[in-house]
C-alpha cells in the first residue's frame, strides 16, 4: 500500500531468497537485475503468477520496464512495480518507499530511493529520508535525514555508504531526530525536510562570527566554495554539515594555496579547528595564514 510508510505482510517462511508463494503469486525482493537480494537487504519488490496484467494501457516503453519474464519460473511472466522493501528473519515484507525519486547531482543522474535504502542499512537507523537543496549558485547537494534511538557519528555514517555508493550519492549532511515528520497519509514529509535542510545551519543567537585572521580567511575561502554569504559561516559550522563534499573540499584546498589538504578538512572539518592547524600546524609549528584565491 502506498498509504503507509512501511507497510509489513506477514508471509510463509519458504524459500526467502528466491521468492515466497502468496496463493498463487510469487513475491521476489530483486535487485536491477532480478537476482534475489539477501534476506534483510533492500530491493525493488516484483510480482509473478497469475496477478501479473498484460501492461499499461497506452505506453509500452513503461510497459517494457514493468512487464518482464520471471527468470526464475519458466513459463512465467513478472511485474516489477517501483516499490522497495526487504524481507525480515521473521517472514515478513516490510515496504520502504517508492523509487520514483530521480535527482541529477553534478551530472550524475542518482535514484534518491538507492541512497535511502542504503541508509536504512545501516546499525541504529529506523527511519530515513535524502532531500536535494540548492546552493546559491544553483548547484545541489544531498541532505541525509533519519530516526533512530540516538545520533550516530557523522563520519561513520559517510564511510558506511561509500561502502556500497559512489561519492557523489553519499549525503554531505547527516541530520538526526527521534523521529521523522509524517503527511497525512503517513509517508515522511519530504518537503518539510527540504524546508529544515534549506534552513540556516545555525540561528543568531548560535552563530559566532570567526575571531581571528585565520578564521576570517578561511570563512571567506569557505563561502567561495559553497556558494554560501561569508557572514553566514561561523566559527564552530562543520563544512561538510554546511554542503561540503570531497571535491569542495579540493577546491577548498586550492584556493587556500594548499595551506591545508583533503586530509586536513576531513579531519577536521569544523572552521575553527582547522583555523588552529593552519596557524600551529599538525606538531604544534606555526605556519603563516593562508591567503585565499
Amino acid at each position: 500500500s502506498d498509504d503507509t510508510n512501511h507497510e509489513v505482510m506477514d508471509r510463509a517462511p519458504d524459500r526467502i531468497l528466491l521468492g515466497r508463494a502468496v496463493n498463487n503469486v510469487r513475491v521476489y525482493v530483486v535487485d536491477e537485475h532480478l537476482t534475489p537480494v539477501p534476506l534483510g537487504a533492500p530491493g525493488l519488490i516484483a510480482f509473478s503468477g497469475v496477478c501479473v496484467g498484460r501492461g499499461y494501457i497506452n505506453d509500452p516503453e513503461l510497459t517494457q520496464a514493468s512487464y518482464l519474464v520471471d527468470p526464475h519460473r519458466e513459463g512465467t511472466r513478472l511485474y516489477l512495480g517501483g516499490d522497495h522493501g526487504r524481507w525480515h528473519p521473521s517472514g515478513k515484507l516490510e515496504f520502504l518507499g517508492r523509487r520514483d525519486a530521480q535527482v541529477k547531482i553534478r551530472g550524475f543522474r542518482i535514484e534518491i530511493g538507492e541512497i535511502e535504502n542504503t541508509l536504512l542499512r545501516v546499525p541504529g537507523v529506523r527511519d530515513g529520508a535524502v532531500v536535494t537543496v540548492e546552493r546559491a549558485d544553483r548547484s545541489k547537494h544531498l541532505v541525509a535525514f533519519y530516526s533512530g534511538p540516538k545520533p550516530l557519528d557523522t563520519g561513520t555514517l559517510s564511510d558506511r555508504l561509500a561502502e556500497s555508493l559512489p561519492e557523489y550519492m553519499v549525503p554531505s549532511a547527516f541530520h538526526w531526530s527521534e523521529s521523522l515528520p509524517l503527511t497525512a497519509n503517513s509517508k515522511i514529509d519530504k518537503k518539510a525536510l527540504a524546508a529544515l535542510a534549506e534552513a540556516p545551519a545555525t540561528t543568531d543567537d548560535e552563530h559566532q562570527p570567526p575571531v581571528t585572521s585565520t578564521e576570517q580567511r578561511l570563512a571567506a575561502a569557505w563561502a567561495k566554495v559553497l556558494g554560501v554569504r561569508q557572514d553566514r559561516i561561523g566559527r564552530r559550522d562543520h563544512f561538510f554539515d554546511r554542503g561540503g563534499t570531497s571535491l569542495s573540499a579540493v577546491k577548498l584546498a586550492i584556493a587556500l594555496d594548499r595551506a591545508v589538504s583533503l586530509k586536513d578538512v576531513t579531519a577536521h572539518p569544523v572552521l575553527t579547528d582547522l583555523a588552529a592547524l593552519v596557524d600551529h600546524g599538525p606538531q604544534g609549528h606555526t605556519t603563516p595564514p593562508p591567503t585565499s584565491a
